[in-house]
């Protein structure tokens, strides 16, 4: 399976991750075309039982205390499963998943939907983030904060490498 590259791009207007766009929240949408078709609970598994996301589940384990199963990723990804590790399932369609984390702060969103610029069937995949920044009890102020801003290159870096090994776990198992 040959991949595109992923891009940065904007959200499509149906995606459930828009609604935080909409509150001033920080948002990020990547996307990749792969040339095949590919469901959305299929997607949904694959990135979260890639061994990079798998570093994840280990560290979220470790540091609070939530920790997850590839059976839990199954779960969810077949709409059976309302948890997962950290996050919760705030929203869900057909082709979507909607995540929020136990602290209510970030939100993580999948998507798939049929590319229609290829000239063969293909899958578009989309992976979003949403932060909520704090609001101060006093003025009403929202803000991010020094580690958002801190870690906001790594997130993107990161954000790309888990769609990248989300796609090339799909290529492993079309591939057997």
């Amino acid at each position: 399976m040959t991949m595109n590259y992923i891009q940065l791009c904007e959200l499509p207007q149906k995606a459930l991750l828009g609604k935080y766009q909409q509150q001033d929240a920080y948002t990020d949408c990547y996307s990749v075309v792969v040339p095949r078709a590919i469901s959305h609970s299929e997607y949904v598994e694959a990135f979260y039982t890639t061994p990079l996301f798998r570093v994840e589940r280990f560290i979220l384990a470790k540091l609070v205390s939530r920790p997850s199963t590839d059976i839990q990723a199954k779960q969810i990804a077949s709409g059976e499963g309302e948890a997962f590790a950290a996050w919760n399932v705030e929203g869900k369609a057909e082709n979507q998943l909607l995540l929020c984390d136990f602290l209510g702060r970030t939100r993580s969103w999948l998507m798939t939907d049929a590319d229609e610029q290829g000239k063969s069937a293909g899958t578009r995949l989309y992976f979003g983030s949403a932060v909520v920044p704090e609001r101060n009890a006093k003025t009403g102020r929202a803000s991010f904060g020094f580690a958002f801003h801190a870690m906001l290159g790594f997130h993107r870096l990161y954000s790309r490498a888990l769609l990248r090994s989300a796609v090339s776990r799909l290529a492993r198992v079309n591939n057997n």
